[in-house]
């Protein structure tokens, strides 16, 4: 099984845009993307009450959508073309539970693309890329763990030449392909063509009229 992990700093900043889009782009691989959401015991809603979200009392709850259509995050993966998409979501700490049932899940297949950060801790991927927005400061430990084991630097906000981030080693952003996307489609030929690289896939095949 070859692995592709995509990761970041933070929430809301693109990682899963930059996901779907190289589902996406980067062929003639079938994809089977994975979202890991990780929360904090007796995850609750803005009102309160407990959410639909928490993975229960076994500790984790791992799902595989169905419906192509709607906006939610698995959704997007099979639109953009992948062939399966899984949700695990887990309780912190407890995903080196759930990691067997997410291997059993994919044990049949070859090409593998996951959301994550801390599966890091689990599994030595192909390519792992780090998504950076500098304009959002907030920097997720799990993030800060394993930023040095990052391939290439994936920007998604504005460019920046300031470091927001002083409990950061600005040395472990040095020295990385830089790879710019943004709104709407986080399209990147580079970016695409650094990871069929890595993968050791052939070259697209070029459009006609090009």
């Amino acid at each position: 099984m070859t692995t592709v992990v995509i990761g970041g700093h933070s929430r809301n900043i693109g990682k899963t845009s930059v996901m779907a889009e190289l589902v996406r782009s980067v062929r003639p691989p079938a994809w089977a993307a994975v979202k890991i959401t990780q929360y904090g015991h007796g995850a609750r809603s803005l009102n309160g009450e407990p959410c639909s979200c928490d993975p229960g009392e076994h500790g984790f709850l791992l799902t595989e959508e169905r419906d192509r259509k709607g906006r939610g995050d698995t959704q997007r993966f099979l639109q953009a073309g992948a062939r399966r998409s899984l949700w695990l979501r887990v309780r912190r700490g407890q995903l080196v539970r759930a990691f067997p049932a997410l291997l059993r899940a994919l044990h049949r297949e070859e090409w593998v693309m996951i959301e994550s950060n801390s599966i890091l801790g689990l599994l030595d991927p192909a390519i792992y890329l780090f998504v950076l927005d500098r304009s959002q400061r907030d920097f997720k430990a799990s993030a800060q763990k394993y930023l040095e084991r990052a391939d290439a630097l994936v920007t998604t906000g504005p460019s920046q030449s300031d470091h927001p981030w002083p409990r950061v080693d600005a040395c472990l952003l040095r020295n990385k392909p830089v790879f710019p996307v943004g709104p709407p489609d986080y399209a990147s030929h580079e970016l695409n063509r650094f990871v069929r690289q890595k993968l050791g896939l052939m070259a697209e095949a070029p459009i006609d009229g090009e």
